[in-house]
């Protein structure tokens, strides 16, 4: 094979990088232009000048708005990431029960849920829980934002574990069901531990979804930043520089969440190979056979 050539495609010829050169340009002048168009659009609706960025220097318009804003996102985001954690290990774990009413019924859940969008989720929880007056009328935007997140992220946090747990070598859990081990036993102190570490980075970018997903609560009254930041934007006429700094405070807010799990994953990760030799088993408990002189202490 010529150094000319790659393994995937031909290397182009002076032709064809003619031809790419000249429609990279085209590309960039398009840009350029729609760039302007929108620039002077803005430009004449006034939405660039200074004073439209005025009200963000004014404490009221953070106590007034968006810091409330804030509170909500973090609160809901906060509240169904605990609670889809809880459930997509319920879920994860019953996928791979031995009994198969049990697989069935957490099965049928999670596909269910992960069919359903969660905007969808979200009306439907905040329809049912006013008919029914399951909650108070000021909690109800929360309980149905927390219920969509909880249910959609759970499911999908399921599957998450189930992958994980089935990605571990079978044969960890046959010797330790061999040694006497019950299954739960199994799960709990084997087969969990070494999967969660595989599941974090997964895991932390569906914790990112459910926190960019609580903004949808604007469309049934939560108040979350991006419902205050339009609200923002209403009252003083400035709404594009009320969205630009509603996405300047999502970005700051995934990015500490990203952050921190991130940590959270290394210093997992560092304390498992602190306790022994990378890829080594788990350390199971002893087991003596009657009628010989022999302990078993690991696989």
């Amino acid at each position: 094979m010529s150094n000319s050539a790659t393994v995937l495609y031909d290397a182009p010829g002076p032709k064809a990088k003619n031809l790419y050169r000249l429609i990279s340009v085209a590309v960039a002048l398009a840009l350029l232009g729609i760039g302007y168009l929108v620039y002077a659009a803005l430009d004449d609706k006034g939405q660039l000048t200074a004073a439209k960025w005025e009200p963000f220097t004014e404490s009221t318009s953070w106590t007034t708005y968006l810091i409330p804003g804030i509170r909500g996102t973090l609160v809901a985001a906060a509240v169904s990431i605990v609670f889809a954690l809880i459930l997509g290990a319920i879920l994860g774990i019953g996928r791979l029960s031995d009994h198969r009413p049990v697989r069935w019924v957490a099965g049928g859940i999670v596909e269910l849920f992960r069919a359903i969008p969660v905007l969808i989720l979200m009306i439907f929880s905040y329809q049912l829980f006013a008919e029914y007056e399951v909650f108070k009328s000021k909690y109800l935007a929360l309980a149905a934002v927390i219920v969509g997140l909880t249910l959609y992220n759970g499911s999908v946090i399921a599957e998450i574990v189930r992958a994980g747990i089935n990605s571990l070598p079978r044969g960890q859990s046959e010797a330790a069901k061999a040694l006497g081990m019950r299954k739960g036993q199994v799960m709990r102190t084997i087969l969990l531990p070494q999967a969660v570490t595989a599941m974090l980075p997964a895991i932390i970018s569906q914790m990112v979804v459910a926190l960019k997903d609580s903004a949808l609560g604007y469309l049934i009254g939560y108040v979350e930043v991006v419902r205050s930041g339009q609200q923002l934007g209403a009252f003083y006429g400035n709404y594009l520089p009320a969205l630009i700094v509603v996405a300047i405070i999502m970005i700051i807010l995934n990015y500490t969440l990203t952050v921190v799990a991130t940590r959270v994953e290394k210093r997992l990760r560092a304390a498992r190979k602190g306790g022994g030799p990378q890829g080594a088993a788990p350390e199971l408990p002893a087991v003596s056979v009657p009628g010989m002189d022999i302990t078993d202490k690991r696989l």
